[in-house]
């Protein structure tokens, strides 16, 4: 994947899908075909919103399904993201990318080939971490092959140090954590994000991951994934090479609302002023 190709800039903001509930999850509406119309509805709306307001690629995720299957989702979740994400591209021509919570790559990635999406989003990558799904490992290995086998040039972004888990032994980062990701791992991308959904990234410790890349001779881009702002965008992305953006382009900063045409104009019109 050709990063900077694919957004149309260097530093490229992601905006946000958040799906509702989809069928079968336990806060979706009895009645299925209306909990997928629900979801299809939503995923134009937002995706068309995103669009207008003028961000460089959009990423969809399944946020509505918790409690959420660790790493190996049913079919009927696969089928319910993919009707989704066909549902963005034929909303909206923007760069579309997919996440399949907790940890499901392997559907993420069969997703974004089935509807010619251009990257995913994958929560452990290498490693493991604690989360509240138990113990997540990272399965690359199996990731990048399947990627090889589908024939699809999909960018595999993965997280460091990923929110709402722990590390399985040490603290915080380590240079190697990110050699593993980017350099053993192959990830097209690393996102780094606070703690929480939400929750904004000390900039101190975006410093940190960005010296660790450049500590290994590498180029990988950097990505901030949770809490960035309009009044934060231009600090985060004086370090960053990009950020995914969810709560804060929503109605009222709430990240279950529908996304905000005019929070989006914002902070892109923010990131604008340093990129």
């Amino acid at each position: 994947m050709k990063f900077e190709a694919t957004f149309g800039t260097d530093a490229p903001l992601i905006g946000m899908v958040h799906l509702p509930p989809l069928p079968g999850a336990p806060k979706a509406p009895d009645d299925g075909a209306a909990a997928m119309r629900a979801a299809l509805d939503r995923a134009a709306s937002d995706a068309r919103a995103l669009d207008r307001g003028g961000v460089d690629g959009i990423m969809v995720e399944n946020f509505g399904d918790a409690p959420f299957y660790p790493d190996d989702v049913p079919k009927h979740v696969v089928a319910s993201v993919t009707r989704a994400a066909t549902a963005i591209a034929e909303a909206t021509d923007l760069p579309l990318g997919v996440n399949v919570l907790r940890n499901d790559a392997d559907a993420a990635l069969s997703v974004a080939a089935a509807v010619g999406a251009d990257y995913v989003r994958v929560n452990v990558h290498t490693g493991a971490r604690v989360t509240d799904q138990g113990v997540v490992q990272g399965a690359a290995h199996e990731t990048i092959r399947l990627r090889e086998r589908l024939g699809v040039d999909v960018g595999v972004f993965a997280d460091t140090d990923v929110k709402h888990s722990a590390p399985l032994a040490a603290e915080g980062h380590t240079a190697e954590s990110f050699a593993d990701t980017a350099e053993r791992g192959l990830a097209d991308a690393v996102i780094a994000s606070g703690r929480g959904t939400g929750e904004a990234m000390d900039l101190a410790a975006l410093e940190a991951v960005a010296d660790e890349r450049d500590a290994h001779g590498l180029d990988t881009p950097v990505l901030v994934g949770s809490g960035v702002r309009a009044d934060t965008v231009g600090d985060v992305l004086t370090i960053a090479d990009g950020a995914i953006v969810g709560t804060a382009l929503k109605k009222d900063g709430e990240t279950t609302a529908p996304v905000d045409a005019d929070r989006v104009a914002a902070l892109v019109e923010r990131a604008d002023e340093v990129r």
